[in-house]
């Protein structure tokens, strides 16, 4: 899948892009839990649309996780493993810079599952 952005009428406020650019920080340390708290009690639309994305990737990232651990097994998991955690990090500050910007960037990689 190819990388998208999408703006949502003027961006919003400060203050939503704001929210919106800690909701893709947050899940770099709190995983899932962090977008998904934002996405349950947020009622502004581009907020749910960046927490949205956040919870896709954060859910990919996870499956992609799992999968190179199991590849560990033929040895190449040992250089996925350390090579998503730098993409994870890189598209995070991708997305919260785009947030900020007022701007919904799409994931690379992921199928939208919510």
């Amino acid at each position: 899948m190819a990388s998208t952005t999408t703006s949502v009428g003027a961006g919003g406020s400060d203050d939503n892009t704001t929210l919106a650019a800690i909701t893709h920080i947050l899940a770099l340390f709190t995983w899932l839990i962090g977008p998904l708290v934002v996405f349950l009690v947020t009622d502004d639309e581009f907020v749910k649309a960046n927490a949205r994305a956040a919870i896709n990737w954060q859910i990919w990232f996870t499956i992609y996780s799992i999968v190179a651990g199991v590849l560990i097994i033929v040895g190449i998991g040992i250089l996925l493993l350390p090579l998503l955690g730098l993409l994870n990090m890189v598209f995070i500050v991708i997305a919260a810079v785009k947030a900020a910007e007022g701007e919904v960037w799409s994931y690379p990689l992921t199928i939208d599952l919510l």
